[in-house]
């Protein structure tokens, strides 16, 4: 098949490596304003350049994958939607919730299939663990608790245009919650801190950050997130049952230092980025969307399943601003 790619910055262009060596695609079509990076991407993959969104979609392409500016997700979606082309789009699905519902009214009874990129459901640890509990090889599930840890803060210029450290970077974990548990979240109480960078304060945000999440059946989730972790890029998850108890991310690359004596685990190279601790996940994600593509399976990431992980996040961050406990139906009314 022949696929479309809008935006060749970091992911952009990792996506373009990824997709350049699946057997199902054929050709590529790249496109990204500043030219020079869909040039050097036309060079490295063979692929065409496309000097606009709607040439590209003019192109013949089968499927659009979208890794431009968060700003621009809303009117890529749906010109991928209106050409008829399936479409991948890097979270978030737009900026703020309500450009976010907007998109969802706009594509909704449309046959064309939208994939959202949440990766970690595409991790192979992620996934046996969502097997285990569909299973019921835990039991009753009472706790989760699920950390992601950055090596180092992103520069300023992200920060400030991020939404926050909820709506970026632990949005993931409420994500990947939802769909290991197959539970929904009604309350959260979220706690945060700055004790590093000081532009991430003046941005209003915090470089730390917990949640207690409350789940429909009574479970509760604890998210931890930092942007300071200098061992590594630190993403891991504990399910605990009436059952058993199960764990993923621990492998000889975790980056986290036992002193206990005579422990030698964790004994290889710490994960340092996300590119690394997750670049299966990425080519199975991007695998799954050429099947997207196909019509031999439907989404496994949708528009509504990436606002509901949004809709945690608003809630989140409403709980931090305002110290006390939001219920997830008040952030949607909010």
């Amino acid at each position: 098949m022949r696929m479309g790619i809008l935006g060749l910055g970091r992911i952009g262009a990792f996506h373009a490596e990824t997709l350049s060596g699946l057997d199902a695609v054929d050709s590529l079509v790249v496109c990204d304003p500043f030219t020079d990076a869909a040039n050097a991407a036309a060079e490295r993959f063979g692929a065409e350049v496309a000097d606009s969104p709607e040439a590209l979609l003019a192109a013949g392409v089968d499927g659009l994958v979208v890794a431009a500016a968060t700003d621009a997700h809303p009117a890529l979606i749906r010109a991928g939607v209106e050409a008829g082309v399936p479409v991948f789009c890097e979270k978030p699905v737009a900026r703020t919730m309500a450009e976010g519902v907007e998109v969802l009214r706009a594509v909704q009874g449309s046959a064309v299939p939208i994939q959202i990129g949440y990766n970690r459901r595409f991790d192979a640890g992620f996934v046996a663990a969502r097997a285990a509990v569909q299973a019921g090889e835990l039991g009753r599930l009472h706790t989760v608790r699920s950390t992601t840890l950055d090596p180092a803060p992103p520069p300023a210029a992200y920060i400030a245009a991020s939404g926050g450290i909820f709506r970026d970077c632990s949005v993931h974990d409420f994500d990947i919650i939802r769909w290991v548990t197959g539970r929904e979240v009604t309350e959260v109480y979220a706690v945060g801190g700055n004790r590093g960078a000081d532009y991430i304060r003046e941005a209003g945000d915090a470089d730390t950050t917990g949640a207690i999440l409350t789940l429909d059946d009574g479970t509760i989730a604890v998210v931890s997130n930092s942007r300071h972790n200098p061992r590594g890029y630190d993403v891991r998850m504990e399910l605990h049952g009436f059952q058993d108890s199960i764990a993923v991310g621990l492998d000889d690359k975790l980056p986290l230092r036992s002193v206990e004596p005579g422990v030698t685990f964790p004994a290889g190279t710490p994960h340092d980025f996300f590119m690394d601790r997750f670049a299966t996940a990425y080519r199975a994600e991007l695998t799954a969307f050429t099947e997207v593509v196909a019509g031999t399976r439907p989404s496994p990431c949708t528009v509504e399943d990436a606002l509901e992980a949004g809709w945690i996040a608003e809630a989140c961050t409403l709980s931090l601003h305002e110290h006390r406990p939001v219920t997830v139906a008040e952030a949607r009314g909010a």
